[in-house]
């Protein structure tokens, strides 16, 4: 990516008691030259303190109030300090900085405005279940009937985005559901998007804190029952 790419390229991290893991993921990020806004979302451990330390701006929320609501005040604070690309990125160590170069080059190449990750393109997910293989895989075929948008991969937290797309975005759902909410959005107003494959890499850790496969099959029906009311 070239160095002005970086330059204007802030990554935005919704973050809820993760100060085990998070430093090591803003280190990884400010290391390239990206500037990082981490949402601390009402933890009760010191995730603010050591995102503050590795040198993040930090906002936080008095309380919990969910990924999506996390992610929306980071999408606004970014586009306040004058962002051409933003990118979501998870806090607990899942994604890897050395993909943001090629979504952010993407929406270049493309003349997209979104470039979403795909774990199901050219590279692996590392240590994906497989329950959670066939969910997701299930998520994607969804959101193709629903959204008309032909992703292969609809629950991926590592997307990059211009400016105009970003405003574009107002999320109001959380967990698995605010992603079904990007893609809708996306498709609603009609910008060009680009998938890129990303490696997401499951550790003992992520998968402690992330969403369990039950919980997954969950917020598929709770999505499938609230398309079929509206």
């Amino acid at each position: 990516m070239p160095a002005y790419y970086a330059r204007d390229t802030w990554v935005v991290i919704a973050a809820f008691n993760e100060a085990w893991a998070i430093g090591n993921v803003i280190g990884g990020l400010t290391s390239e030259g990206y500037r990082v806004i981490v949402v601390d979302d009402g933890s009760a451990d010191d995730t603010a303190v050591v995102a503050a330390d590795h040198g993040a701006i930090v906002i936080k929320h008095p309380f919990n109030l969910g990924q999506g609501a996390a992610m929306q005040t980071g999408l606004e604070a970014a586009l306040l300090n004058g962002a051409e690309f933003i990118v979501t990125f998870d806090a607990d160590g899942q994604h890897r900085a050395s993909d943001v170069p090629q979504l952010v080059t993407a929406l270049v190449k493309h003349r997209a405005h979104f470039a979403l990750g795909s774990r199901f393109l050219d590279l692996p997910a590392v240590n994906l279940p497989p329950l959670r293989r066939v969910l997701l895989l299930l998520a994607a075929v969804f959101t193709r009937i629903t959204s008309g948008l032909k992703v292969t991969d609809a629950h991926n937290g590592l997307r990059a985005m211009t400016r105009k797309g970003a405003l574009c975005i107002r999320l109001r759902q959380n967990r698995m559901a605010h992603a079904s909410e990007i893609l809708n959005q996306i498709a609603n107003c009609g910008l060009r998007y680009v998938e890129v494959p990303v490696t997401i890499e499951y550790n003992q850790y992520s998968m402690a804190k992330g969403q369990k496969s039950r919980d997954l099959l969950m917020i598929l029906l709770d999505l499938f029952a609230r398309r079929l009311h509206q």
